[in-house]
């Protein structure tokens, strides 16, 4: 007998509507398949099995976030299927800086009401960010909550586990004045300081469909654009030049996630005039008349990932991250201080 409860579909929960949003993700997942992937979705535990080959010391890193307020933006556009990549960059791109290899992803959504093809929307962008970070999506979690969420609306988490060897965990305690910060490009806000956008801008649909020179495209396809997945990138440039630590810039911008990779003593030097500053920044700062220090303080600016090398590696690493596919120029350098980070 198929399960089905009357009952709890009067309550506002559809069992049925979940299955069928099971089956339309079904095709997006199966595209993240990677040899460790030991089971198909819908059971009580998604298994992989770790290939264990040149790793001599076996370390797990997991990383979990969500998307945030930049919900709101993809619910007034109705277009679910760029979220999801949002979802496990934020996730990926953590993890990649201890110097894993994210292996698996699992995601949780949450919603008012389970549209199916709305679901196999959001998913779709999970899976096309696992293809891009090259990692297997191996379960989830679709809940229906009548009544706590609005009919039209969602919340979209995850987490992801990578493994590297321990001999090769970054060491950022091994830097030291001289060595030279390389910032890779963002593709825009990416998946933070979306309250302080919101408020900038009043975000409503007329807003958001309007186009904007300065940007080249309208408001809503600039905020929507996915966050950046950096996985390759950094994995290729691993093998090419000793990375001393990695900074992934999210909420809090420069001056909160820089020094998370710094050691005691050292700061980051910072030149203002080597930033590459992406448009949308410039509105936003003006629009919102917020002060320049705020601003670094709560977004990326147009630098999604900050590497430190030796002096000596850097050509070799820009070229690296070039080749890759990504947009790399030198940003700073380390001094002795205990400032944190000085942008001069």
């Amino acid at each position: 007998m198929k399960s089905f409860s009357e009952s709890y579909k009067e309550a506002g929960v559809d069992v049925t509507a979940g299955y069928k949003a099971v089956e339309l993700m079904k095709q997006y997942v199966a595209k993240t398949t990677t040899s460790g992937v030991l089971s198909g979705i819908g059971g009580f535990g998604g298994l992989f099995e770790l290939d264990m080959t040149g790793i001599n010391k076996p370390v797990l890193v997991s990383g979990t976030d969500g998307v945030g307020t930049k919900l709101k933006l993809a619910f007034l556009m109705d277009k679910h299927n760029t979220v999801g990549i949002d979802c496990v960059a934020m996730c990926v791109n953590d993890v990649i800086c201890c110097g894993a290899k994210p292996q698996f992803f699992l995601d949780y959504i949450a919603v008012g009401k389970n549209y199916p093809e709305k679901v196999a929307q959001i998913v779709s962008g999970v899976a096309e960010g696992c293809v891009q970070a090259e990692c297997a999506l191996i379960g989830g979690e679709t809940a229906e909550m009548p009544g706590f969420y609005p009919i039209d609306e969602y919340d979209l988490a995850g987490f992801s586990v990578g493994i590297v060897d321990k001999n090769k965990i970054l060491k950022p305690d091994t830097q030291k004045a001289g060595d030279v910060l390389i910032a890779i490009k963002s593709s825009g806000v990416h998946s933070n300081g979306f309250s302080l956008v919101r408020k900038v801008f009043t975000i409503n649909e007329q807003n958001l469909a309007r186009h904007r020179g300065e940007l080249g495209t309208t408001l809503g396809d600039c905020l929507l654009t996915p966050t950046k997945i950096y996985v390759k990138a950094i994995l290729n440039l691993l093998d090419v030049v000793n990375v001393k630590s990695i900074s992934h810039i999210t909420g809090g911008g420069f001056y909160e996630n820089i020094p998370r990779s710094l050691p005691n003593g050292i700061s980051a030097k910072i030149e203002r005039s080597a930033i590459d500053v992406l448009p949308i920044f410039n509105l936003i700062a003006e629009v919102g008349k917020i002060p320049e220090r705020d601003m670094f303080n709560t977004f990326n600016m147009g630098v999604g990932m900050i590497v430190c090398v030796d002096k000596n590696d850097v050509d070799k690493a820009i070229e690296s991250i070039n080749a890759s596919g990504e947009e790399a120029y030198v940003l700073g350098e380390l001094v002795n201080s205990d400032d944190g980070v000085i942008i001069c």
